[in-house]
Formats: C-alpha cells, structure tokens, sequence
C-alpha cells in the first residue's frame, strides 16, 4: 500500500492507495508544534481503524507547503513505517512544464494538481480552482503546460478576518443562507461569503477561459470545493482528493 500526505497550512489530508485506487482519506489538522511521534499516534490510530498495520505500508510519498514539517513526516516515516518517502518539490520529476517566471515559486501541491487533472480530467486546456487556505486558480495550456494562475484569501481567511477587524462582526458558520439579501447579521455574513466567493470564482475562471482561448474543463478541488460547488455550475468535475491523486502518480512516476 502506499501511503500518500498533503501537509497544507490548516489541514493534512491523508490517502491509502491500494495500486490506484483510493483506499481511504482522512483529514486532520495542522499543527506546527506537533512531532513526530505524536502524529504517528493519529495516523497509526487512523489506519487500524481500516484494519491496516504499518508493515501493510510499502511506500509513502509526501507534499507540504509548510517547509517546517517536511523533516517531521520524513521522520514518521523512517521511524514509525520502514519507509523512506518521496518528497515532491523542486528537482522532482513530474512531466509539467512549468512557463512561469520563476519556477521554484510553484507549490508542489500546484503541480501535483495538474498531473491529477491532466490524467483524470484531460485533455487540456484545464483550470484547476483549489479551495483551501488560499483560493488558487492554475491554468494550464492545451500543450499541458503550466502556464500560472492567480492567488486570494480563502473563504476562512476571508471570514476570519472580518471577525477581527471589525468590531461588531463575529464568526458565522459558512453555511447557505435563506437568501442573498440578507435579514440579519448572521445572513448576511453567509451571503457574502458564500455567494461573494461564487461570484470571484465565476468571474476569474470566465476570464481564463477567455485567454487561454475557449472552452477549458474546470476542475474544483479543496475543502470548500463541495459547499461552493452545490452553488454554481462554473465546474465541470470536482475532486477534494485531486492533490492526492496526483502525488501518487508523481510517485508512480519517479519509481518507475
């Protein structure tokens, strides 16, 4: 089995693969002072409970946009499953051409994404819109090239920030709203967010669509991806686990 991690900047979302297919996901939080061990307790708990022991593990691959944590996971690994795990990064061979100023500057996760939706969803033209901790939108050519994308605070930023900055605002749950024109603070608040961040999404992908030259599949991934999925039709596929798919291809990749 291989045993696939996302680290992102609030959530790790982990993947068992058993060949392609994907076996079981979980998610849990980040968190920068936990070690080593102690996320191998979580992950471990979390793999009896599908009835999986560490020596059921033969390979693992890794991706973290938080660098902090990279030496933390290889340590879980080496230590807690036997395995010495692929660290998808910079130098890592993924088949994408990258046709941004400057490389280095593309997350992992980025480029992870691309392969998944190249595989899964090709062939391109594809825009990618991961809603995580930041709303990131990556466009890539019909060629598969990664051409660059655009960047916004995630929905959760969004409204954390308004709790804090405002005074007689405070934290709403980010559900849909009876209607867009608010009634009250707690309305208004989701209908901001929620259907604001509809409307963002919306207009972007119009406006990729229209420089990379017509009709491009979109694909929706990310924690959001669902809640703001249900509200529009700007998608044509959504896959939370897109990230994690494509680890496993980059993986299967380098091993070959």
């Amino acid at each position: 089995m291989l045993l696939v991690i996302d680290v992102g900047n609030t959530t790790i979302t982990i993947g068992l693969f058993e060949g392609d297919r994907l076996h079981a996901t979980w998610r849990i939080a980040t968190d920068h002072e936990r070690l080593a061990d102690e996320y191998a307790v979580i992950i471990l708990g979390l793999l009896e409970i599908q009835g999986v022991q560490a020596k059921d593990i033969d390979d693992a691959a890794l991706v973290s946009v938080v660098p902090d944590l990279v030496p933390v996971f290889e340590a879980l690994f080496q230590r807690h499953l036997g395995v010495t795990p692929l660290v998808v990064g910079t130098g890592t061979r993924t088949g994408v051409r990258i046709l941004y100023d400057s490389p280095r500057d593309v997350g992992a996760d980025r480029i992870a994404d691309v392969v998944a939706a190249v595989q899964r969803y090709g062939p391109p033209p594809l825009i990618i819109v991961d809603l995580g901790t930041a709303l990131v939108f990556d466009a890539v050519s019909k060629e598969g090239d990664y051409l660059g994308g655009a960047l916004a605070p995630g929905i959760h930023i969004a409204a954390e920030a308004l709790s804090e900055r405002a005074a007689k605002l405070y934290p709403v749950e980010l559900t849909r709203p009876p209607s867009a024109i608010g009634k009250n603070t707690v309305s208004a608040l989701q209908s901001g967010l929620l259907f604001g961040y509809v409307g963002l999404i919306e207009g972007m992908v119009a406006r990729f669509k229209e420089e990379l030259g017509g009709s491009a599949k979109v694909v929706g991934t990310g924690g959001w991806a669902d809640i703001i999925g249900r509200e529009t039709k700007v998608f044509d596929e959504v896959d939370p686990d897109l990230t994690l798919h494509g680890v496993r291809l980059i993986f299967e990749s380098n091993k070959e």
